[in-house]
């Protein structure tokens, strides 16, 4: 067995933490890995829950801005692992113990997403991220020992977390009028950090693995959004809603949500992750899929309540919560796997076309089934071109 490689023995307590191959054999994700991630859902469906109660009470920006502000936290915390994960996981009991610490920190998070929502108060996320990011460190340090290759790398990504979570601590004691400044300029940091880190060595991390990590969290957030939607319509039936005013709404629900996940995994992820600077863009861009994902549920649920009486929208606002984020998931799926240069035929129009009918589906009767309906014929397309182009490929 190559160095590379370390002995997977169970029963070992302590592995060397050296770089695993970019070309593994049969790399999937681990029990850990998505017993880490249905951790992580917890905090995704708090702040979800958060940003619907804000669009209830008629508050569309403030909730825009606290949910984008939290699910930051939650996406770049999740996606920090998931890359050093693909990595460095050495499965050995500090490495679990790490990895057990940032779930901690993720509840910890969730129990704040709501004060963070609805009041801006930052405090209790912040502690339960800092705790995550601060076990990254640990973690960096230890494949920093074991991988001189990559040494200067790993020391990178250690340090660079370090300075960016004092600036959050710090951030605390500052005024709340600076508030929204020092966000942006500590998530500018933050994102910087593995552009500047890799630049000294490119870690190994598996392209199919972070394919398929990407796709299970894709279903974790499309799952929680058919939670909330469930929820809310039940809670509309126990205040004896007729569920024939609920009918186009439930349908349209399904049917979206089957689309969207439809759409996201007829790509073939891997295929793409061939570069750095391909990865860094598709892995950042994942932050706008994963966020539209999960508000695509809090909108249902919203309009499920708005079609029952309650609410302080007015109908083209409560169906923009709803058509907004399922169009900023189908464009940027597509984007995010199209290969470039962009072609210009009857397959790359589609995508932006059907964009457009989703958001003019805001002032549709029934916008929330016209939806459904759009991102069921997009499916629809795409498999028609599908088809063609085999057909036309075959000798």
């Amino acid at each position: 067995m190559s160095h590379s490689q370390p002995a997977r023995n169970e029963s070992a307590w302590l592995r060397p933490m050296v770089a695993r191959p970019a070309d593994e054999q049969h790399r999937t994700a681990t029990m850990l890995e998505l017993f880490f991630d249905l951790c992580f859902v917890t905090a995704v469906a708090q702040a979800a829950t958060a940003f619907e109660h804000e669009l209830a009470e008629g508050r569309i920006g403030h909730g825009v801005l606290g949910y984008a502000m939290v699910f930051f936290a939650i996406w770049w915390a999740w996606m920090n692992f998931t890359w050093f994960a693909s990595a460095y996981d050495t499965d050995d009991v500090p490495y679990r113990l790490l990895t057990l610490l940032q779930i901690t920190g993720a509840l910890v998070l969730a129990a704040g997403a709501t004060e963070a929502v609805q009041h801006e108060d930052f405090t209790v996320i912040t502690c339960g991220y800092v705790i995550m990011r601060l076990a990254m460190v640990a973690q960096w340090l230890r494949a920093a020992r074991a991988d001189p290759e990559r040494r200067r790398s790993c020391l990178r990504y250690a340090v660079g977390i370090l300075v960016v979570q004092a600036g959050w601590v710090v951030r605390l004691a500052l005024p709340e009028s600076s508030g929204l400044a020092t966000f942006a300029v500590l998530v500018v940091a933050e994102i910087a950090v593995p552009v500047w880190a890799e630049r000294a060595a490119t870690t190994t991390w598996h392209p199919h693995h972070i394919a398929e990590r990407y796709g299970l969290f894709t279903l974790i957030v499309l799952g929680e959004s058919i939670t909330a939607a469930t929820g809310a319509v039940r809670a509309s039936l126990d205040t004896h809603a007729a569920l024939g005013d609920l009918a186009a709404i439930v349908v349209g629900g399904i049917l979206t949500v089957f689309a969207l996940w439809w759409l996201y995994f007829a790509q073939s992820a891997p295929r793409r992750l061939t570069t750095l600077r391909v990865a860094l863009l598709w892995g950042y861009g994942h932050y706008f899929v994963f966020a539209s994902a999960a508000a695509v549920g809090a909108g249902l649920a919203l309009n499920v309540a708005h079609a029952t009486g309650h609410g302080h929208l007015s109908d083209h606002a409560a169906a923009s919560v709803y058509t907004v984020p399922v169009a900023l998931f189908v464009i940027l799926v597509w984007l995010l796997h199209h290969p470039t240069p962009v072609r210009i035929d009857a397959a790359d129009v589609v995508h932006p076309v059907a964009v457009a009918a989703i958001l003019a589906a805001t002032f549709a009767p029934s916008p929330v089934l016209v939806t459904g309906i759009l991102a069921a014929l997009l499916i629809a397309a795409k498999l028609t071109f599908s088809a063609r182009g085999a057909t036309k490929a075959s000798p």
